[in-house]
């Protein structure tokens, strides 16, 4: 039986890179991780040790950092577009290539209730993430474009309810009417055919937070998975260029906890957070008609 090289990529992971733009007295500020992936004809790297076809990974870093500046990071998005198409078009054993980008914001801070122009403070909430793959000729262009987010921790302490389950010998949880539902919600999403040059994709981003969070906040919930198919549906409905949304939700449990031994009514007020075990509960929302999902998306979406 013969052994033969099978599928292979190579990059540079987690290239952070800081952005300050100082053309005004008022800067702006991006702070993202970036990781380059390319496919192509590197066989004879795997097999003989020969590196004629490789870029380097250190070329990758440096053309990371270039493109910052040259291209900016006025739009993720098209900044890694950029540098997708650069490697594809301009380097000539590369057949695709994948840019994933994960963003961290700051908020400006404020010095008598001002916002300051060049002071900010990391917030604490979710990570953005993007990632851009493309690959063939640019007359034959074929590109995918994902956003999503991480680390959106929410919680409503109402609203919610969970009974009626399968139950057998070993159940023991007690159905309830009025509970705790909070969760670290992970979300990805794919677009369908957008002109990456003029569509606005920090609005859409901030559309479909909104749609999330406010479906979650506002939806009566009889299930966590109910509600997880009700934000991704909102979503699809806020932005119409969107086709698939998955969603990833650890149940972050909270159990009342118990003072009747101490003579403690305590009615549905102080609760135990319990980290682990969790549920995971998984779900993708898409349009009936949506395209082809593309090389990358089982791969990171958490779902497969």
């Amino acid at each position: 039986m013969a052994i033969v090289l099978g599928d292979h990529q190579y990059g540079k992971a987690e290239n952070r890179v800081v952005r300050i733009v100082r053309d005004s007295p008022r800067h702006e500020i991006r702070d993202i991780n970036v990781s380059s992936c390319l496919r192509g004809r590197f066989d004879d790297a795997h097999l003989t040790g020969d590196q004629a076809t490789v870029l380097p990974t250190d070329t990758q870093k440096q053309t990371i950092y270039a493109y910052a500046k040259t291209v900016g990071l006025t739009s993720l998005e098209r900044y890694a577009y950029a540098l997708a198409t650069h490697f594809v078009d301009d380097v000539e054993p590369v057949d695709q290539a994948r840019l994933e980008l994960e963003e961290f914001a700051w908020d400006r801070v404020s010095v008598e209730g001002s916002e300051h122009d060049f002071t900010w403070v990391r917030d604490g909430q979710e990570v953005r993430l993007v990632s851009v793959t493309t690959e063939g000729t640019p007359d034959a262009r074929r590109t995918w474009i994902t956003g999503g987010l991480k680390d959106l921790t929410i919680l409503k302490s109402s609203g919610s309810e969970f009974h009626g389950f399968l139950e057998d010998e070993y159940t023991v949880l007690e159905p309830t009417s009025d509970r705790i539902m909070a969760t670290s919600l992970e979300a990805r999403w794919r677009f369908g055919d957008v002109d990456v040059v003029t569509f606005d994709f920090d609005a859409a981003y901030a559309a479909i937070k909104t749609a999330l969070v406010e479906t979650f906040a506002s939806h009566h919930s009889l299930a966590l998975q109910q509600t997880l198919f009700e934000m991704g549906k909102a979503a699809l409905e806020a932005v119409p260029e969107l086709v698939e949304v998955r969603l990833i939700a650890p149940n972050k449990h909270h159990f009342a906890y118990d003072l009747a031994r101490f003579g403690i009514d305590n009615a549905n007020e102080v609760f135990h957070a319990d980290d682990r075990p969790y549920g995971l509960i998984q779900a993708s929302v898409t349009r009936d008609d949506a395209p082809d999902a593309g090389p990358a998306w089982q791969q990171y979406s958490g779902l497969v």
